[in-house]
């Protein structure tokens, strides 16, 4: 495998073309997020689905059920938990952007680590390729001692942190990017959950969105097979670049737009939710409630007590109120009682 910059001419005009409309939408997407009061309610509905949709291409499916409760009872369902880590790694992977301003070899480390607590970190023993799961045909020979895939992760950090290496439009570079660090596949398992964050880390890094809140995996679980083909094809011949390259700018443009729709249809929710609170829950409503109550999808005494620092009586009256207003829907998980807001569950089915 080569090391990047590749020998690649990126101003063909079918890209061009469709980058400048991904742009546009993504930039549209990127407006909304600005103009939202509290962005981060948004940040943790959104991050969750693509925790899940990133974790089922790689044959960990749950619900968004199970994983509600392994957050809110820490249940210890394995596929859930494995989601439930996914959004930390994100978040983890968000904070080091935002308080340093680049993305190193070792905060991908980190956040693999968080994805895979038991993976042990960059492959150390030799052997390892990547199959067709089917056939069992070899696809690709990454590389194979721990020195030589440092020294590649070190290439693809000065890649993405400098950009006089190449400088092309940061959708193009993330797409680039991607390819070359699943091509790398530095760790054991988890290659490919580390790989698609790292795509809208890239893109909070490069300012075009700022909340890593673009549902990509969404988009690449839909299209798996096109997926594994693009990046097989290049492998062959780096011809089929544009190829992948159209991919990808397809994958953000769609996502750019299901993304807006999703955020429409949270905030549409969310003032429903407000207004029958304060016409059945008048003495009880306040902006802070609902702010936390669509911050989660579940909440509990505990919870609801600490976020609003009120007594477990007051707590409990609350809930018993939005429960009978409609608002929320109780549930017994063992001995605990759990509540669902019923609305975000409304919308959660649609994904």
């Amino acid at each position: 495998m080569h090391k990047l910059p590749f020998d690649y001419n990126y101003n063909d005009i079918d890209v061009l073309k469709a980058l400048n409309s991904a742009n546009n939408k993504i930039g549209e997407l990127n407006g909304i997020i600005n103009l939202l009061p509290n962005p981060n309610i948004i940040l943790n509905a959104v991050i969750l689905g693509e925790a899940k949709e990133s974790s089922e291409i790689e044959n960990i499916v749950t619900t968004f059920d199970e994983i509600f409760k392994e957050i809110t009872l820490k249940v210890n369902n394995t596929a859930s938990k494995e989601v439930v880590n996914y959004r930390q790694a994100i978040i983890n992977g968000y904070k080091f952007i935002k308080d340093n301003g680049f993305i190193s070899s070792r905060m991908l480390i980190d956040i693999h680590h968080i994805i895979e607590p038991d993976a042990g970190g960059i492959r150390k023993i030799p052997g390892t390729v990547v199959k067709n799961t089917k056939t069992g045909e070899i696809l690709h020979t990454p590389p194979q001692n721990e020195e030589e895939i440092r020294d590649y992760l070190s290439n693809l950090e000065k890649y993405i942190n400098y950009d006089e290496l190449e400088d092309v439009d940061p959708i193009i570079k993330m797409a680039i990017i991607h390819y070359q660090f699943e091509s790398i596949h530095p760790f054991h398992d988890g290659n490919g959950r580390t790989g698609r964050m790292l795509n809208v880390l890239y893109l909070v890094l490069k300012n075009k969105i700022s909340l890593p809140i673009l549902y990509l995996s969404k988009y690449i679980n839909s299209t798996k097979d096109r997926y594994y083909k693009h990046l097989y094809n290049i492998r062959l011949d780096n011809k089929y670049i544009k190829d992948y390259l159209l991919y990808m700018i397809e994958g953000v443009n769609e996502m750019s737009s299901f993304t807006i729709d999703f955020i429409k249809s949270f905030r549409n929710l969310m003032d429903d939710a407000s207004e029958l609170i304060k016409e059945k829950c008048p003495k009880i409503y306040s902006h802070e409630l609902v702010e936390y109550l669509f911050y989660d999808f579940y909440t509990k005494n505990e919870y609801l007590r600490d976020a609003l620092n009120i007594s477990r009586n007051t707590a409990s009256k609350y809930l018993k109120e939005l429960e009978e207003a409609g608002v929320l829907i109780s549930e017994m998980v063992g001995k605990e009682k759990i509540f669902k807001n019923a609305y975000l569950y409304s919308l959660i089915e649609k994904w």
